[in-house]
């Protein structure tokens, strides 16, 4: 079951540090965003921030899983599930990660298309590297998404 959480939305600071790993970093989108989280029973499996970006443009700030629930098609399902919960609101859903082939293919496979890149973000803006799949994360590689 997929809900948005519209109260203690800091109470899902623990699963969002699995997508981004520096609390600051989450606290900069956390509370100017929408907040959504995927339940298996009572236990929080997945959760998302999403936030307004532009005129009908909505970015995927985090989209975190449970470690023990990944590559069980979790994030495809809140991904689709926002897909239809901002499709009278949006043309354009955005998304930014690191290059790691990971969260570069789960993207792909999920629709999107490269769109552009913020040059040297990881090493600019957080406080230790950020490693993925054994690579240093360097760059934001944007993708997007029309509705």
């Amino acid at each position: 079951m997929i809900r948005k959480i519209n109260k203690d939305a800091k109470g899902l600071i623990g699963i969002l540090l699995i997508g981004d790993e520096q609390l600051d970093m989450i606290e900069k989108y956390l509370y100017r965003g929408d907040v959504f989280a995927i339940y298996n029973d009572k236990k929080i499996i997945a959760a998302c921030v999403v936030t307004k970006e532009g005129d009908r443009i909505y970015e995927l700030k985090n989209i975190s899983v449970d470690i023990e629930f990944q590559k069980c098609g979790i994030g495809q399902k809140m991904i689709s599930f926002l897909e239809k919960y901002y499709s009278d609101k949006a043309d354009i859903l955005l998304v930014g990660t690191g290059e790691s082939p990971i969260t570069l293919g789960f993207y792909r496979k999920c629709g999107f298309k490269e769109s552009h890149r913020i040059k040297d973000f990881f090493v600019n803006n957080y406080d230790h590297p950020i490693y993925e799949c054994g690579n240093q994360l360097i760059d934001m590689i944007y993708f997007k998404k029309e509705l």
